[in-house]
């Protein structure tokens, strides 16, 4: 290493040092449990250290990513209760601060960092998932308003969301990936019908929701009339970067921010597990990553496994490049550069994460690893039983597993963009790019 990549490094750390003082600091002044959810949150999120991410005009502090993963850690390690977790944080709050007017902004950037209002994402439907742009819930103008009708399904967060993040075809008659408008709709309106989806592991987060008339008004489309799909790809992007590996792991915070769940209200420090720590219970025996999964393995006997030790090392090989690729689009972007289909590189990583996390937990569960409890009493039992504490959250993650390669954009849908954008491949052979979408034939 040069004596200036050695400068370098120091100088980065000792900045990220200071920010870390700096920020105990602010907690030691600032942190409370007695406080009220909203009440915390209002402190955090009006300071800046809530999305440190984010402009500093809009509640944020302008730091990088590995910086803002450092943030969440310190907070979570001192024992406060993190910023709001959710789509709003995630996607409807980065979005809008790309696409959004002064105005919009104003409206509903606080009202996200404090935890006010949650948020929900109306893109697939059930005819248009993986081709996300042949989507047909139309918004027909009335006046100043819109009103919208049509499905949406995979709706994560939709049963406890205040607002919706929307993109509906307002003219049919532009072709496919045109004529197609993002809205920030209300949906505690009549006409929002939100359906739970049950899944495989006995829990529903998912949706789908039905549009019937729901109304929405013209101040509330984002980045302008037929301009949904760039904005739409804005969020995507989002998506796929914070649901992507390399960049570290937020904290997720035990309370939910809306009006709907009710914890606005609560006691903040009933939200804070002991010793700071978020989440799974200390004494889970499945810790998270290639580290939890070691030292599962050597509760069990198992670490002396060779089979074992090479996927460990397999999944801890990727973890690190997902590491230094973002630590190279930092480097990229500093320099004024990016690098493109990285967003999309770290989403397929982390689902071939998942994937090798699922097979090595259950191979460490062995025949154990067979069986799933639905509730919280059943998974008490379950650990009971079995002499395996947190067996539960592994079967339940397993289940899951088949997930995350599908939401989020499909594993195919990120080797197709990486394909045609990044590398120039021929797109596959289809109608002409300027076919109004009401000549294109719909999928039954």
């Amino acid at each position: 290493m040069t004596d200036t990549a050695q400068n370098n490094d120091t100088t980065a750390e000792d900045s990220s040092d200071e920010l870390v003082v700096e920020l105990k600091e602010w907690l030691g002044e600032n942190w409370d449990p007695e406080l009220t959810v909203a009440e915390w949150w209002e402190r955090l999120g009006t300071s800046g250290w809530g999305v440190p991410m984010w402009p500093v005009e809009w509640f944020g502090k302008g730091l990088s990513r590995n910086e803002s993963v450092k943030v969440q850690t310190t907070i979570t390690n001192y024992g406060a209760l993190p910023a709001p977790g959710g789509l709003g944080l995630l996607l409807a709050g980065p979005t809008i601060t790309v696409h959004g007017s002064d105005e919009q902004k104003q409206q509903y950037l606080r009202e996200i960092v404090t935890g006010q209002k949650a948020w929900c994402q109306l893109f697939s439907e059930p005819g248009a998932g993986s081709d996300l742009a042949g989507l047909q819930t139309r918004a027909v103008k009335d006046g100043e308003e819109w009103i919208v009708n049509g499905q949406k399904v995979w709706t994560s967060g939709g049963q406890a969301a205040d607002l919706g993040m929307l993109i509906a075809r307002t003219d049919p008659d532009q072709p496919k990936h045109a004529g197609i408008t993002y809205f920030l709709i209300d949906m505690h309106q009549p006409g929002m019908d939100v359906r739970p989806l049950k899944e495989m592991t006995g829990r529903a987060m998912f949706n789908e929701v039905f549009i019937t008339d729901a109304r929405v008004s013209d101040d509330a489309i984002l980045g302008g009339l037929g301009n949904g799909w760039r904005v739409a790809n804005t969020t995507l992007m989002f998506e796929r970067a914070g649901l992507g590996a390399g960049g570290g792991s937020a904290a997720v915070s035990l309370a939910m921010p809306g009006t709907v769940m009710g914890d606005l209200d609560k006691r903040a420090g009933d939200f804070v597990r002991s010793g700071g720590r978020q989440g799974a219970s200390a004494a889970t025996m499945f810790g998270s990553g290639p580290k939890g999964l070691i030292e599962a393995a050597k509760n069990v006997g198992k670490d002396k496994d060779p089979v074992l030790r090479q996927k460990l090392m397999g999944l801890y090989s990727l973890g690190e490049v997902a590491r230094y690729n973002n630590l190279r689009l930092k480097a990229a972007m500093a320099a004024g550069k990016d690098i493109p289909g990285l967003p999309n590189i770290a989403k397929l990583s982390m689902s071939e994460m998942v994937r090798q996390s699922r097979d090595i937990s259950l191979s460490i569960a062995g025949p154990y690893g067979t069986l799933h409890a639905y509730d919280a009493e059943s998974r008490k039992a379950l650990d009971a039983a079995t002499g395996l504490p947190g067996l539960g959250a592994v079967t339940e993650a397993a289940l899951f597993a088949q997930g995350p390669p599908i939401y989020g954009g499909t594993d195919q849908v990120q080797r197709n963009i990486i394909g045609e954008r990044v590398l120039g491949l021929p797109k596959e052979p289809g109608p002409a790019k300027d076919t109004p979408f009401k000549d294109l034939p719909k999928n039954g």
